[in-house]
């Protein structure tokens, strides 16, 4: 009990008193609304543009802070508050396109558009966005943006106007529609109290266990055919443990709020083979890329190391231990927080880096992108203490 003491103080001390005020002191754009992300090491932005996907992801964090009554007695709390309603003021003004009702990728300070990209994932971190601040301001301009934004997500790849990633001679579906889905969905049933989520979350589960969860390959594919085939191709070979140990603990917190066996069994097995997939027993950590069949991967970043993985990676374990209560999963908790504390943390300006190669040598001293931000870090950060302390109430009382 005293080890899971330590560890909830210390993700606290990380979420508190590093990684919010980097980001708050750094990130804000006070003259023109939003969010900067790219930054270096110390907080200096290296460039201006803003993603959409950090506008949405960075407004759910703070939202979600503030709505948490856990944290009701921190003393910057009305920041939080404050700065989601900023983020948000921004998200509604500059991130959708009015043409088609779609968002933004990628803008520029301003907010003029610059990209936009075929997905919809703007669109789902932007309901979450604004289910916290609705939840927080009993605001139903936000409610309806918020199912509106889940609606597009939802629908996205049934729309006549969206373009297919893959031809007909050979398509494909991927893992990241049905995760993101499930994830979406738990935050705005608690946010909004949305009564359709239970039934889009167990679709999701059963797409992704039908499809995606290959029992006699041991391993959860990223993409495959319209029926769950293998694509014997680069693409169809190619395994993101990282995103597959994500959905893995989604379905395991889904299967605790339910207190579905069945769906914890599913998680706990998804991530006990993408762990063993993506461990670099060499020099450890995780590896982005894999291939199904041990052959070489196409993508050349496949053997670096990435914050976002590693996330993931220390949320599932913890929850699979409070859902399993086997030492084994506490211990691989605590093999991955070590290798990630002594390659990715910055002791002297705080926060993780993003990228390390293969060595755990650091690859650049980014700090956000439009793709790294204030997002999976404190997220595992958060989510880490609501495990901790429900551990710690059920060890109290034992006792």
């Amino acid at each position: 009990m005293t080890q899971l003491k330590e560890l909830r103080d210390f993700y606290a001390s990380k979420l508190f008193d590093e990684c919010l005020p980097f980001w708050l002191n750094n990130a804000v754009d006070h003259e023109y609304g939003g969010f900067m992300t790219a930054l270096d090491r110390d907080g200096t932005v290296v460039d201006t543009d803003k993603s959409v996907w950090h506008q949405g992801r960075f407004t759910w964090l703070l939202g979600e802070l503030a709505n948490d009554s856990a944290f009701s007695d921190r003393p910057g709390r009305k920041t939080w508050t404050d700065t989601a309603r900023f983020g948000g003021d921004f998200l509604r003004k500059s991130c959708f396109d009015t043409a088609d009702g779609r968002m933004w990728f990628h803008v520029d300070r301003q907010g003029y558009p610059i990209r936009k990209r075929r997905y919809a994932f703007s669109e789902s971190f932007a309901a979450i966005a604004f289910g916290e601040l609705a939840q927080h301001d009993q605001n139903e301009e936000y409610r309806t943006l918020a199912l509106q934004c889940f609606d597009r997500f939802l629908n996205h790849d049934q729309r006549a106007d969206v373009e297919p990633k893959f031809t007909q001679h050979r398509p494909m579906q991927s893992l990241g529609a049905p995760m993101i889905s499930i994830v979406t969905s738990q935050e705005l049933r608690s946010s909004l109290e949305w009564n359709p989520a239970d039934a889009v979350i167990e679709e999701a589960i059963g797409t992704i266990e039908k499809y995606f969860v290959k029992p006699e390959l041991e391993c959860v594919m990223e993409n495959v055919s319209p029926s769950g085939e293998l694509v014997d191709h680069f693409d169809g070979r190619t395994l993101n443990p990282g995103h597959a140990i994500e959905a893995s603990w989604f379905i395991m917190e889904e299967g605790r709020i339910r207190q579905k066996q069945s769906w914890i069994d599913l998680g706990c097995q998804m991530f006990d083979w993408m762990f063993a997939k993506g461990w670099d027993a060499e020099y450890g950590g995780l590896l982005y890329f894999v291939d199904v069949k041990g052959l070489p991967v196409q993508e050349y970043w496949h053997d670096m190391k990435f914050w976002w993985p590693h996330n993931e990676a220390l949320i599932a374990a913890l929850l699979a231990y409070e859902c399993k209560r086997d030492e084994k999963y506490l211990e691989i908790h605590q093999m991955i927080h070590d290798w990630c504390y002594q390659h990715f943390q910055d002791d002297e300006f705080g926060e993780w880096f993003g990228y390390l190669h293969r060595d755990g040598r650091r690859s650049v001293t980014l700090k956000g992108n439009l793709w790294k931000g204030p997002f999976h870090y404190p997220r595992m950060l958060l989510t880490c203490i609501r495990i901790l302390d429900r551990l710690l109430k059920a060890n109290e009382s034992k006792s």
